[in-house]
């Protein structure tokens, strides 16, 4: 398994801070057979999100629920809006045992089982109720479960939506119509190789510095869901939107291996259906949040393009899911899992 490094400095500061603020009891030997509502086992969380994402929102549901039905053995301390830093900053605390949950975009885990990787891949889903199904069944909460050797245990899946090109002025309806593009990436290889794939110049950058970019014209476009037009003013400088939808990359809730196992089953089980319970709860935030996007958008001055050759963009980019397929038998073992369950 690789290791996700963070500095010792800044794991220091993280754990004093932390240590800080965590119960008198001690958090990192506590296990819920001992927890009750007056000496509880708490479980840190640290996210990115700010307070008004709807994920955010969900995950502030999953503790609620959590500390509800253990009767205050089992309590949630969350760590938002990036203050213990970046993702990868924060699994690289989860793998040291500084925090013991993180939501984390699904590719990010890939550092620690390649077989992530594929959630980055384009088209593995070709619809989203064709992604609901796969994600929420048997199959999938089975891989989820698997990784408890890689250091991780999957809780549950939040979706972030279906990712489509945005540009400045330029619709988008063709593979030929992106070639030659700017275009900014998360900094992820599968997005990276998927988009070189199209003969796009994948600019990986901070997003906060995507508005700007696209303001100067530095990139042509960038992609993403339609929230980021409202949420993070981009339909201000960006005045097409084309429904490519070429990836759809779920948020993973996930919980260190100790962490876990400091829970006994029943308690598993209860973390379980908290979680799953946030997921149901999420989606139709989720379907809300992208609905009211649109019609904003659309006030904005931004115009969706529905007219997209989906069929042209999924075998252009085939070759980069069959490559990763055949480079990881993770991928490829994943692949049959989503492939099963759709059946």
């Amino acid at each position: 398994m690789k290791k996700v490094l963070i500095s010792s400095a800044a794991a220091m500061l993280t754990a004093a801070a932390l240590a800080a603020c965590a119960p008198s009891s001690g958090i990192s030997s506590m296990t819920s057979a001992r927890a009750t509502a007056d000496d509880p086992l708490v479980l840190r969380l640290a996210h990115n999100l700010n307070d008004r994402h709807v994920t955010s929102q969900a995950l502030t549901a999953f503790a609620e629920d959590l500390e509800e039905q253990s009767g205050g053995r089992i309590v949630v301390r969350m760590y938002g809006n990036g203050q213990l830093g970046s993702e990868t900053q924060v699994l690289g605390q989860l793998n040291q045992g500084i925090v013991d949950m993180t939501r984390v975009s699904a590719p990010g885990l890939a550092n620690y089982d390649p077989g992530y990787h594929t959630f980055g891949l384009p088209y593995v889903f070709e619809s989203e109720d064709e992604y609901y199904e796969v994600m929420d069944s048997p199959e999938m909460a089975e891989y989820f479960r698997s990784t408890v050797d890689d250091g991780f245990v999957g809780l549950t899946y939040f979706s972030s939506g279906a990712r489509s090109f945005y540009t400045a002025s330029t619709p988008i309806r063709t593979p030929e119509d992106v070639r030659g593009m700017k275009i900014r990436v998360q900094d992820m290889r599968s997005q990276t190789d998927f988009m070189e794939e199209l003969g796009v110049a994948p600019i990986v950058m901070a997003f906060g510095d995507t508005y700007t970019s696209l303001q100067t014209g530095l990139i042509d476009g960038a992609e993403s869901n339609e929230t980021v037009l409202t949420q993070s003013a981009h339909g201000e400088v960006a005045k097409s939107f084309s429904l490519t939808e070429h990836t759809r990359i779920p948020d993973m809730l996930v919980i260190s291996s100790d962490a876990w196992q400091r829970l006994d089953a029943a308690d598993q089980e209860l973390v379980s259906d908290a979680a799953r319970a946030a997921t149901e709860e999420h989606k139709a935030l989720w379907a809300e949040s992208i609905e009211q996007s649109v019609v904003d958008a659309e006030a904005m001055g931004v115009e969706f393009v529905t007219d997209v050759d989906t069929d042209a963009f999924r075998e252009a980019t085939r070759p980069v899911v069959d490559r990763y397929a055949e480079e990881y038998p993770e991928v490829a073992e994943l692949l049959s899992v989503i492939e099963s369950a759709r059946k």
